[in-house]
């Protein structure tokens, strides 16, 4: 059944018993109520009718109708905030599936599987995707780094220029710049990073993993701590077997 609020003239309680009976009489009123504190002075009316009908039924009375009160518009919803990805490591092992995968079949191709070169093949192929992906969002990387990297808490610039440090290590094993010193870099890089993991990881912290940027929801968990315990040990393998 609608509801109509009207503006009306009665100025008191007084007003209102005055014109109760009227109303309570129209068969074509459910209910009503009237607020005279209002500055409108409004009279709700439930029932199958128009300003001009509640106008004569409290017309006798002495008292009229000076306007149809417009309904109130609902409050807008609000919207509701989107959806966090849910967590998940595919995204992570496919990338180091692509990478496996692509080194052998590099190996392959050579005809021969030289551990050396299939290793720094990994580690630049490795690099140059995962600092692509941080690259994605340079500040929303940073700002998740932070959270758990024991050098970007205390230097946030860090954070900053992690992605372009990774995107230098994959161009230097790629080029096979000065091994020695890119495996050194690499040992210490990672080294670094891996502590931040540790701690975070023995804490039992649920946090995001910033190693694919913000792109993906990757959970903070020991898979993480492989991931940067694979590329020391390859640091240091290599290191081991360059002084060999």
């Amino acid at each position: 059944m609608l509801v109509h609020r009207y503006k009306t003239d009665l100025r008191c309680g007084a007003c209102v018993a005055r014109v109760g009976p009227l109303l309570d009489a129209a068969p074509d009123i459910a209910r009503w109520s009237a607020d005279v504190t209002d500055p409108n002075k409004v009279l709700t009316v439930e029932g199958e009718v128009t300003a001009e009908r509640v106008a004569d039924v409290i017309g006798p009375a002495g008292y009229h109708v000076l306007g149809e009160i417009p309904a109130e518009k609902p409050a807008a919803p609000i919207p509701l905030a989107p959806a966090e990805k849910p967590t998940s490591y595919f995204p992570l092992l496919l990338v180091l599936f692509y990478l496996v995968g692509l080194t052998a079949a590099m190996e392959v191709a050579a005809g021969s599987f030289d551990v050396m070169r299939a290793m720094s093949r990994f580690m630049a192929g490795f690099f140059v995707v995962f600092s692509f992906f941080k690259l994605l969002d340079v500040r929303a990387f940073a700002d998740a780094y932070r959270s758990y990297d024991v050098v970007a808490a205390k230097w946030p610039a860090y954070g900053y220029a992690y992605p372009f440090i990774e995107l230098g290590l994959g161009v230097a094993y790629l080029t096979n710049f000065v091994p020695l010193v890119t495996n050194a870099v690499t040992l210490v890089v990672m080294g670094v990073s891996a502590v931040g993991v540790v701690k975070a990881v023995a804490a039992k912290r649920k946090i995001r993993c910033a190693c694919l940027g913000t792109v993906f929801n990757l959970p903070m968990s020991k898979v993480t701590l492989i991931e940067d315990g694979l590329m020391i040990a390859m640091a240091a393998a290599m290191l081991v077997l360059m002084a060999m």
